[in-house]
């Protein structure tokens, strides 16, 4: 049963239909239970199996390596939105750029 939740925790989320990275402990479970391998298991248990674990593939960070083939023109959007530029042009005084999904990074005091 744990090495089921590994190889599982292994997979890619495309394959599973899940449009993330990685695969979080939440959507390992229901997978888990949706294959039949538990009825029941708790996202606790799941987590201390695959934190136990030496080699831990599923802490790979895949947004590294975009496989997205249209990444390019869509990050270029995001970056030009940065820049303060839209079309190709400067924003305005009035104009205003709002991320709501932007990690900031946090510097010691």
């Amino acid at each position: 049963m744990v090495v089921a939740v590994k190889a599982l925790a292994c997979e890619l989320p495309a394959r599973l239909g899940v449009p993330l990275a990685r695969l979080h402990v939440p959507d390992i479970a229901a997978e888990v239970r949706s294959r039949g391998i538990v009825a029941e298991i708790s996202g606790t248990t799941i987590w201390r199996w695959l934190s136990a674990d030496a080699i831990r593939p599923w802490r790979k960070r895949c947004w590294i390596f975009p496989r997205d083939p249209n990444f390019e023109a869509r990050a270029a959007r995001a970056l030009d939105l940065y820049a303060r530029r839209w079309e190709g042009k400067p924003l305005g005084k009035k104009d205003f750029v709002i991320s709501s999904d932007e990690k900031v990074r946090h510097e010691a005091p």
